[in-house]
């Protein structure tokens, strides 16, 4: 058996059967060969055996899909001359550097062969992070497993042990990093997310007519085989509330137009006759039962294409398809998101793409999930056509408009500017440099909203991705996105989290068991621990009381500046001399504030008014609150606490592993602290557009009902006088933002004093309450040799960046 099925089987989750396989000798080539009669006598379980059957599958396939491509790569050389030749030669070279299987082997002695592999084949850092990848997928599966034991074997009656169980449950934690996707529709972005996840036929693309109201996730299906979908659908009532709307649109609006496409989607032409009561009944919705029952549909393909086909009736479409496609009803009018599960796809293991549609929905539930989603996101893509990529409108407009959601009011690091569409030609490279250029310089004007370090822009073709492997970065960046999100997945740090959160509960166990010697220091040493803890929590406290005063201070001053808002707004208000403005401004207090023009331009009046606050407060507000949090909150006050527990290890060695433990949960309650600031922060920021929103809801109510003679200079008297006599809401939005940033120091405060005292308590002070807690020392051992070799891993990625 060689080390390429060892750690293909690592990788598919079926160590367990390692040595079965080596006892029959398989190797790289005869696993390729292996017939279903072979792999029954190999794996006697249906389960795991259904798992790698699959799993075989898609290997097979993948390698004669790259035979194949090595073929017509050959045909082509012979007849490009001998540079292009040598070019190809040498990026084989690298090529077989980075497929190199790695050979993951973590005894108690000596390197690890992938080092061994990394120095002496200078591995490149795709292959270098897939050598890591699959060796922490061992050390955690192994990890998980001695826990697991653990915990069976621990008595969770007494004290002690409940205590413990419940730490060994808190190990289990996944983070989902958010990638979202704007663009307009037919600028690429289906294809892109095909391409980049690689699979050709999972969403839907092409010529056809898209819905531009449904979200679409891609995420890794971790519970099955299958290629999956959820779709959640928006409330009876919201449709009833459509239905009815359609009498207050004038024909020849745009929201006329497109409330018709819906309407002629799910009913084809019968709605032109029935009353929004008649359309609500349930005979058209015997296809969806789902919709009716308030219930999620879900959707189960053995291939991405049949499941992509299946999809289209929820998420594009309508009566005419310019592609044959035809279907008796369209269901996307009812759709409020769509999940798409996929098998086996690394790059999803901790990351999900969400195709995001502009703001702006009537769909009050919509536009709901919509803000949810894109505050939530730590990456943003931006998608145009490389030809018109600097002066695509909508794209630039997402940014603008959506620049407090994804910054202070969220949590975005990164900005990419994805240019598509950049085919194969003979001027492709200097073309792609001058649109990145372009891009680059446009995005200057925004240097305020968002920081030049966390902005790139890429150049790629999902077609020629799609159509051959062998593909030079240099002209289409597709592999640069995938390194991206490789990376994303590495960040997360799952093994490296549980690995040491497995190391400190092990700590105390054994230490619980062997401190009776060690009684009288335990005592001493809480005394000094406790001592720590008040002096570590005073210097919390007195970090949030200055940013909240400085917060104060600041939003006092854009109290004071609220005219600049409402000449903000009057500007908005003095378009009335534009042929189409009055259908703009009705859409808009249709819409409580919030429209998208069909040309793109995003309009928000909420964010207009709210901008004197979020305007004051935005530079103060990203110095205290980084998105990156390793950049550390409250001027790195959280990054710092620590109860010196370093120090006393090497005075106190009698009680060394319990301040080990103490030590690592140190680490996990920073990271908890580092969640809570997070969401609570997105929160403190956005209430003061909110606070704003809830007091114009009235204003937009009344403006509505105005039709008839003037009704343009009524509607825009309404606002004025709305907003110049509640002034007080800048100061209400300032109550409610202070109040909410109490509340989140009030939680930090509270969780990091009884989190760190009662792990004290557990253990240093129950020695008496150990009797029966097993002997994990051989465990212990174990674990310790993996928390140092993740660790060493992890330093080396820090230094390489």
């Amino acid at each position: 058996m060689d080390d390429f099925v060892r750690n293909t089987l690592f990788k598919w989750g079926l160590a367990e059967w390692v040595e079965k396989f080596k006892d029959e000798e398989i190797n790289a080539q005869s696993l390729y060969y292996l017939d279903d009669r072979e792999i029954d006598n190999l794996i006697t379980k249906a389960g795991p055996r259904v798992i790698f059957k699959n799993n075989l599958k898609r290997l097979k396939g993948k390698q004669e899909h790259a035979e194949a491509a090595d073929v017509v790569q050959e045909e082509q050389s012979s007849n490009q001359g001998p540079t292009v030749f040598f070019q190809q030669c040498e990026q084989e070279h690298e090529e077989a550097a980075d497929v190199v299987q790695v050979l993951p082997s973590t005894s108690s002695k000596g390197k690890r062969k992938s080092d061994l592999q990394a120095e002496s084949l200078k591995c490149s850092p795709a292959a270098k992070r897939r050598c890591d990848s699959v060796l922490d997928t061992k050390i955690l599966s192994e990890v998980k497993s001695i826990m697991k034991q653990i915990k069976d074997d621990i008595n969770d009656k007494e004290e002690l042990g409940a205590f413990i169980k419940n730490k060994i449950s808190d190990l289990e934690i996944d983070k989902r990093e958010l990638v979202g996707v704007f663009g307009r529709s037919g600028a690429g972005k289906s294809s892109l997310i095909n391409a980049i996840i690689d699979e050709k036929n999972l969403l839907p693309t092409g010529s056809i007519s898209a819905c531009t109201s449904v979200m679409i996730k891609v995420e890794a299906n971790t519970r099955s085989l299958k290629y999956e979908a959820e779709i959640e659908f928006i409330k009876k009532e919201e449709w009833h509330d459509e239905l009815w709307s359609l009498k207050t649109y004038k024909k020849g609006d745009d929201d006329y137009r497109d409330m018709v496409k819906k309407l002629s989607a799910l009913y084809g032409e019968e709605w032109r006759d029935k009353s929004p009561k008649n359309l609500i009944e349930p005979k058209y919705f015997k296809n969806i039962p789902e919709f009716l029952a308030s219930k999620r549909k879900s959707l189960s393909c053995d291939t991405a294409q049949e499941l992509s086909q299946k999809l289209r009736i929820y998420t594009k479409g309508g009566p005419k398809q310019e592609d044959g496609y035809t279907a008796p009803q369209w269901f996307w009018p009812l759709v409020k998101s769509v999940t798409v599960r996929v098998p086996h796809n690394e790059l999803l293991q901790h990351v999900t793409l969400v195709d995001l549609p502009g703001n702006g929905d009537r769909n009050k539930s919509r536009n709901e999930m919509w803000k949810q989603i894109v505050v939530d996101c730590s990456t943003v893509w931006i998608v145009a056509e490389i030809t018109r990529a600097a002066s695509e409108v909508e794209a630039w407009e997402i940014l603008k408009s959506a620049h407090g959601l994804i910054g202070n009011g969220g949590q975005c690091q990164q900005i990419h500017f994805i240019c598509t569409k950049s085919d194969p030609a003979d001027d492709r490279v200097p073309k792609n440099k001058e649109a990145k250029e372009e891009v680059m310089n446009e995005f200057q004007e925004l240097s305020e909203q968002f920081s030049d370090k966390g902005f790139k822009v890429f150049t790629v073709s999902a077609d020629e991705f799609l159509k051959r492997k062998r593909v030079k970065e240099d002209d289409n960046e597709i592999p640069k996105l995938q390194d991206f999100l490789q990376n994303l997945n590495d960040c997360h740090s799952e093994t490296v989290n549980y690995v040491n959160g497995a190391y400190g509960i092990l700590s105390l166990i054994e230490g619980a068991r062997c401190s009776k010697a060690g009684v009288g220091k335990a005592d001493d040493v809480c005394k000094v621990l406790e001592k720590n803890m008040r002096e570590q929590l005073d210097q919390v406290k007195r970090a949030v009381d200055e940013a909240m005063k400085d917060f104060e201070q600041c939003l006092t001053e854009g109290v004071k500046n609220s005219k600049t808002s409402e000449e903000k707004l009057k500007f908005f208000l003095d378009r009335d001399q534009e042929p189409s403005f009055f259908k703009t401004l009705e859409a808009v207090v249709w819409k409580y504030g919030i429209h998208q023009t069909k040309k793109g331009e995003q309009i928000n009046l909420n964010t207009v008014l709210a901008s004197c606050l979020t305007d004051s407060i935005d530079e103060e507000f990203r110095k205290t609150f980084p998105n990156d949090v390793k950049g550390g909150s409250f001027n790195g006050v959280i990054s710092r606490f620590s109860l010196d527990t370093k120090s006393l290890i090497q005075k106190y060695q009698d009680v060394k592993l319990q301040l080990i433990f103490l030590q690592t949960e140190e680490d996990k309650i920073k990271a908890k602290l580092n969640k809570i600031i997070l969401k609570g922060k997105k929160i403190i920021y956005n209430s003061l557009t909110e606070t704003i929103e809830k007091n114009m809801k009235k204003c937009y109510e009344d403006a509505r009902k105005i039709s008839g003679t003037d009704a343009l200079k009524k509607m825009r008297k309404t606002i004025e006088t709305h907003v110049s006599s509640n002034r007080n809401m800048y100061e209400d939005a300032k109550k409610t933002m202070m109040k909410k940033m109490n509340i989140l120091m009030t939680i930090i405060c509270k969780e990091l004093e009884e989190t760190m005292d009662h792990s004290i308590k557990h253990s240093l002070k129950a020695s008496a309450l150990s009797e029966s807690l097993p002997d994990v020392s051989e465990h212990l051992e174990t674990v310790q040799q993996h928390y140092s070799e993740v660790k060493r891993s992890q330093e080396g990625e820090m230094t390489s960046q």
